[in-house]
C-alpha cells in the first residue's frame, strides 16, 4: 500500500514544514492557489489519491474516470499525495481552495487525517474515504473490505497447507487501520495452528523495508515455511527477488516450496499464482473501490443517507462507530482454482 506515519509524526512533521516554508513563500502559494480557484468549476468533485507507485492504486486511479462518466459526476483532475500524509491534508485543503463540492480521498493515516476532514465538514463538504477507514473525523460513508477478514483467509491458507515450523507476516503501517486490522487477524487466528511460529517484519508498505528485512530474517531461519504479506503491490517483487537470491524460490508443488498468500488482487500476483511463485491472494477489489467511492459522494451531494445492513451489489453496510458507516465489500480468496476467473479485476486490466 503506502507510506503511513504516527499521529506524532504527523504534528512534528507538519511543524517543521510550516516552519521551513516562510512567511513569504506561503503568501506566494496563496496567490498560486486564489488564481486557480477562480478559473475551476465549483460544481467538480475533488478526487485524493495515497500514492501512485502500487499498481493496486494505478488501477484505481484509472477506473475513476471511467465510473465518473458513467454516472455523470464532473471531476477534478486527481491529485497524489505521494506516501505522504502531511501532503495529503495540505491536497485535501486544495481541493477545498479549488471548490470541490466534494471528495472521494484514500486517506494515508487513519488519525492524521481528521484535520483536513474537520476543513471539510466546516465548509460543509462531504467527504467519502477509500481503502483506509479514519478514526476521527466526519465522512459520508468508508468504503472498504474488511481488512480482518483478509489476515484470516490469509492465516487460514497457510495454517492449511504448513503443517509445522515458521512463518513470516510482512506487514503494513499499524498507524493505517488497514496494517493494525489484518495484522492482529492474522495473528489472532494463526494461534490455532499451535505447530507454526508466527515472525514478523513491521514494513510500513514500503518494498524497500521488506527485502531488507525478510533478508535478515531468512538468513537467521532459512527454514521459513510460509509467508504473508499485506501488500501485494509493493510486497510482491522485493519478496520473491529476495527468495531467488537466497535460492529459496520454488514452484508450488515442490517440497522445498515456501507457501506464499498476499494482498491485494493486481495482474503481478495472478501471473505468479500462475507460475507457482505464490499460492494465493486476497483479490481487494480497485474496481469496485472507484465506482462506490463515487457513488457515496454522488449520492451524499443529494441528501441520500443510508443505514446498517446488506446492500444491492452483495456488500454489507456496518457502523463503525456512532454515524460512521462502511460499506465492507467483498474481497475473494484468489488461488490457482480461480485465478483465471474473468470477474475478477485483476484480469480485466489491459
Amino acid at each position: 500500500m503506502s507510506k503511513f506515519a504516527t499521529r506524532p509524526q504527523v504534528a512534528r512533521r507538519f511543524i517543521r514544514k510550516t516552519l521551513s516554508l516562510g512567511l513569504g513563500a506561503a503568501c506566494v502559494a496563496g496567490v498560486a492557489l486564489g488564481t486557480t480557484a477562480q478559473a475551476a468549476d465549483a460544481g467538480k468533485v475533488g478526487l485524493g489519491l495515497p500514492l501512485l507507485t502500487s499498481p493496486f492504486w494505478q488501477s484505481y486511479n484509472n477506473y475513476l474516470p471511467k465510473y465518473a462518466k458513467d454516472m455523470g459526476i464532473d471531476i477534478l483532475a486527481p491529485v497524489n499525495s505521494n506516501g505522504d500524509p502531511v501532503q495529503q491534508i495540505t491536497d485535501m485543503n486544495n481541493l477545498l481552495n479549488l471548490g470541490s463540492k466534494g471528495i472521494v480521498v484514500g486517506p494515508l493515516d487513519s488519525a492524521a487525517i481528521s484535520r483536513a476532514l474537520d476543513a471539510a465538514s466546516a465548509k460543509n463538504v462531504p467527504v467519502v474515504a477509500v481503502d483506509v477507514a479514519p478514526t476521527q473525523g466526519k465522512v459520508a460513508m468508508v468504503v472498504r473490505a474488511d481488512n480482518h477478514a483478509y489476515g484470516e483467509k490469509a492465516c487460514m491458507y497457510i495454517g492449511e497447507h504448513v503443517k509445522a515450523g515458521k512463518v513470516v507476516q510482512i506487514m503494513g503501517d499499524l498507524g493505517s487501520v488497514n496494517g493494525r486490522d489484518r495484522s492482529d487477524a492474522f495473528r489472532t487466528c494463526m494461534k490455532k495452528f499451535p505447530a507454526l511460529t508466527v515472525l514478523e517484519i513491521p514494513a510500513g508498505w514500503k518494498g524497500d523495508v521488506a527485502a531488507t528485512g525478510l533478508d535478515s530474517l531468512l538468513t537467521a531461519n532459512p527454514d521459513v515455511k510460509g509467508i504473508y504479506m499485506q501488500a501485494g503491490g509493493v510486497y510482491l517483487s522485493p519478496t520473491l527477488q529476495t527468495l531467488r537470491r537466497k535460492q529459496m524460490l520454488y514452484p508450488a508443488g515442490d517440497a522445498k516450496h515456501v507457501v506464499i498468500v498476499s494482498n491485494d488482487g493486481i495482474p503481478q500476483e495472478f501471473d505468479a499464482i500462475r507460475r507457482g511463485d505464490i499460492d494465493a491472494t486476497i483479490s481487494q477489489p480497485a474496481d469496485l473501490y472507484a465506482k462506490y467511492g463515487l457513488y457515496y459522494i454522488k449520492a451524499a451531494l443529494a441528501g441520500q443517507t443510508f443505514k446498517p445492513g446488506p446492500t444491492d451489489h452483495g456488500s454489507t453496510i456496518v457502523e463503525l462507530a456512532p454515524g460512521r458507516l462502511e460499506d465492507q465489500l467483498p474481497a475473494p480468496l484468489v488461488t490457482k482454482a480461480n485465478v483465471d476467473d474473468k470477474n475478477l479485476w485483476g484480469n480485466t486490466v489491459k
